[in-house]
């Protein structure tokens, strides 16, 4: 399954903003765009488009990329200009998934590699479903329902979450979050991401 981002005005100009800044640290590394595809394990056709501002991939491939560069994703999705302390107002975030029933997945705040950790702020709509494949080794997340009732899959097992209950589980094996209730679902979702660009390349396949 494929989750896109909406298609809008704010939308448009955050693939531009990715684009921009994939093909500047490609071309920072020296690299060609076929050494990016290969690294990163997606199609030459991708990074093409991704640079031109004309694609809305998967977050999954944008992990993929982001790690291949060794920048982290939070890197991918805001000027290169370092801050020691960064400020994401209310409703700033880079909404990187987006669903029918309402769900959305946005990035809210993230530090610089290597060890890079990424907050989110997710919502689920009746009947929705988010999955991700195994992310980089060492990958951890945390998570925290605010609202609703979450279930989430790792690995195969199944745990059930109400609002106020809190989670810690392995980010390198596949997982998926969902919404099995009839009201949305709101969590915040923290993923610790140690050594990005060390040489790891995630698998394909999201």
């Amino acid at each position: 399954m494929q989750y896109d981002a909406l298609m809008d005005e704010s939308t448009t100009t955050l693939s531009l903003a990715i684009g921009a800044r994939v093909r500047q640290e490609r071309q920072n590394r020296g690299w060609t765009l076929d050494q990016l595809a290969e690294a990163a394990g997606v199609s030459r056709r991708m990074i093409i488009n991704m640079e031109q501002g004309a694609a809305n991939p998967s977050v999954g491939t944008l992990l993929r990329i982001s790690d291949a560069l060794g920048v982290g994703l939070p890197a991918l999705v805001e000027s290169p200009r370092p801050k020691p302390v960064k400020v994401t107002r209310s409703g700033e975030g880079a909404a990187l998934w987006t669903s029918e029933q309402g769900g959305r997945g946005v990035l809210v705040a993230g530090t610089e590699s290597p060890d890079v950790v990424e907050l989110w702020d997710w919502t689920l709509g009746p009947g929705d479903q988010h999955g991700s494949e195994a992310h980089a080794a060492g990958t951890k997340e945390l998570l925290q329902v605010l609202h609703g009732t979450l279930t989430v899959d790792v690995d195969g097992h199944m745990n059930t979450l109400e609002a106020g209950d809190s989670m810690t589980f392995p980010g390198d094996v596949a997982h998926s979050y969902a919404n099995p209730g009839t009201d949305p679902v709101r969590f915040s979702l923290a993923v610790f991401g140690p050594g990005v660009g060390s040489g790891h390349v995630q698998e394909a396949g999201s």
